[in-house]
């Protein structure tokens, strides 16, 4: 683990490393400016001599097209995606960025294989999401329109400049080696967050999942931060990293010289910990996750799940693996916790999605579990560099690793399971799992592909879930056996094998769950409302499409993001 970094400051390499976000940055501009042009003029004073100003008056008629937004959108996080892809191609490359200059630089942002990897997983997702929402809320052009037409001609713009202000606040969290920066840029994303799982005002439940869904993120924002204030009290500074230029003494230097456990940055690591906790629904700060889920549109929902969730793990990971290390003696103690409310939240989950009726509600609890896994990995991770081992090798690279692949791959089946959901939602909100009845029926192909994302959340070989967890798993395990001599008996296992046989018995649990999804589309007869094929909505079923590819080639092929995943483990 890398607790010193010599500084540099090539300042024309800023714009190269930070292209994916100027892009965001731009693309936001243009969403802001564009669609506001029109023929005002300004008259010079005096005279009657009119000059263009562009902005005001009638609007032009290409300007004006309702659907503009959107491709603006499409096309900024294309761009982004492809910039973050290709610098790191090849060798790729590790930019450090600062504050300043010479003795008063302060380290804020690091590009390396990591924060590049999360960026595409972000951009990716939400790329998937603008497609969605062209169908989702569409924009009708023409003059005889409906007062719901009208709407959501008029909030195209709102909705995808949220939704690009979040993928910029996500960029910040996968670059950010200061904690507060990291808090600056988690409240960008968490702020557009709150607004879009309230956007679809127009309903009961959408404004209550919103309504506490930005009440608890309020919370958990204002608990974090008062952890921050304490470290910062504790170490002056709030940089995960030292350096050599400035000599200042970072987070994870401070952490691991303490002598014994100080009262001040147990405190201020637990209150950032809670506040982290509740971004990744882990129990019990998991309440107001499935209100939100319910509430939101489906697309939205799957950004809860997937990406929003990232960028809580981004964080522990960051507060766990770096600050508080094991390496140190007095790191430990966090462990058994960690271990414990892993456990507790996947069984959670799973229980609570086995008595859950909205199929949106039960992928609510499914997310609950999913963090259980992650936290158990990590819990894992904790007891590897705990009993004086590498970080960097063996259990250590492996359990990260998983836990990075099991993030990014969520976007293809977790993320596809609420396209489908949200291709249903155009006859209507589903509010119970009769509103899948006969799925196959109306649209065959649909209802298949909802069946593999099912059987993959469930870990069913050979999908991208089964090796997701696969890894997981058989990380869990080798570190459990770090103490057992060649004979193995149950004595010599490290009690994290408990954790990892907790996974297992959990994900066969989930099966009961999915498969009764699986039950409801092929076997029940659907609703009277519901007999009519689904919409065609290209959009939506080209999003699907490309989740469900997704699924089929890692889980058959995953080498080349399975080494990219230990390539970015490597460098945190």
């Amino acid at each position: 683990m890398v607790t010193e970094v010599q500084l540099f400051t090539e300042g024309g390499q800023t714009w190269e490393a930070l292209a994916p976000e100027i892009t965001l940055l731009l693309g936001v501009v243009m969403m802001l400016i564009i669609p506001n042009l029109g023929d005002a003029k300004w008259r010079i004073p005096m005279t009657q001599i009119r000059l263009p100003v562009l902005f005001g008056g009638k609007r032009f008629r290409a300007t004006s097209d309702p659907q503009l937004p959107a491709m603006l959108a499409v096309a900024t996080l294309l761009t982004a995606l492809w910039q973050a892809v290709m610098s790191q191609s090849g060798e790729g490359q590790t930019w450090y960025l600062t504050s300043g200059s010479g003795a008063e630089a302060n380290l804020m942002l690091r590009v390396d294989a990591f924060s590049r990897l999360m960026e595409s997983v972000f951009y990716v997702a939400l790329l998937l999401i603008s497609v969605a929402m062209i169908d989702r809320m569409p924009a009708k052009r023409g003059k005889s329109l409906q007062m719901k037409q009208m709407i959501n001609n008029r909030r195209q713009a709102d909705f995808y400049i949220l939704l690009l202000m979040s993928a910029i606040g996500m960029s910040v969290v996968t670059m950010a080696m200061d904690l507060f920066m990291f808090f600056v840029g988690l409240e960008i994303a968490s702020l557009a967050i709150f607004v879009l799982v309230a956007f679809q005002k127009e309903t009961p439940e959408g404004a209550e999942g919103g309504a506490k869904y930005f009440i608890v993120g309020a919370i958990s924002s204002a608990v974090g931060l008062y952890g921050l204030s304490l470290l910062y009290i504790w170490n002056g500074n709030l940089q995960l990293l030292s350096n050599t230029v400035t000599g200042q003494i970072g987070l994870a230097e401070a952490w691991g010289t303490m002598d014994g456990v100080g009262a001040l940055p147990l405190l201020g690591l637990c209150f950032v910990l809670v506040g982290f906790a509740f971004k990744v629904s882990a129990v019990p700060f998991h309440f107001a996750a499935p209100d939100a889920y319910s509430g939101a549109s489906a697309p939205i929902g799957g950004l809860l799940a997937t990406v929003s969730k990232a960028m809580g793990f981004i964080g522990l990971i960051r507060v766990l693996a770096m600050i508080a290390s094991p390496e140190a003696e007095s790191s430990t103690v966090w462990m058994m916790g960690l271990g414990i409310i892993s456990l507790v939240t996947m069984t959670w989950g799973n229980v609570a999605a086995l008595g859950s009726d909205n199929p949106k509600r039960m992928l609510a609890y499914s997310s609950v579990a999913h963090a259980g896994y992650m936290l158990a990995g990590l819990t894992a991770y904790g007891a590897w560099i705990g009993e004086g081992n590498d970080a960097t090798t063996g259990a250590g690279e492996w359990i990260l690793a998983a836990i990075l692949f099991h993030l990014a791959v969520l976007v293809a089946f977790k993320l596809g399971a609420f396209l489908v959901l949200a291709l249903v939602e155009l006859d209507g909100q589903i509010t119970s799992s009769k509103d899948l009845a006969g799925l196959a029926k109306r649209d065959p192909v649909i209802a298949t592909a909802m069946f593999i994302f099912m059987l993959s959340l469930a870990g069913v070989p050979p999908l991208a879930g089964f090796m997701s967890k696969f890894l997981l798993i058989g990380g869990i395990v080798k570190m459990s056996l770090v103490d057992a001599a060649s004979g193995v008996a149950m004595s010599d296992l490290h009690w994290t094998f408990w954790l990892a046989l907790a996974v297992f018995l959990n994900s066969a649990i989930s099966i009961f769950y999915y498969l009764r999804i699986g039950v409801v589309m092929f076997f029940d007869a659907p609703p009277e409302d519901r007999r009519k094929p689904l919409a065609r909505a290209w959009y939506i079923r080209f999003t699907i499409w490309a989740c469900l590819t997704g699924t089929l080639l890692i889980g058959l092929n995953a080498d080349f993001l399975i080494e990219y995943c230990q390539t970015a483990a490597a460098t945190i």
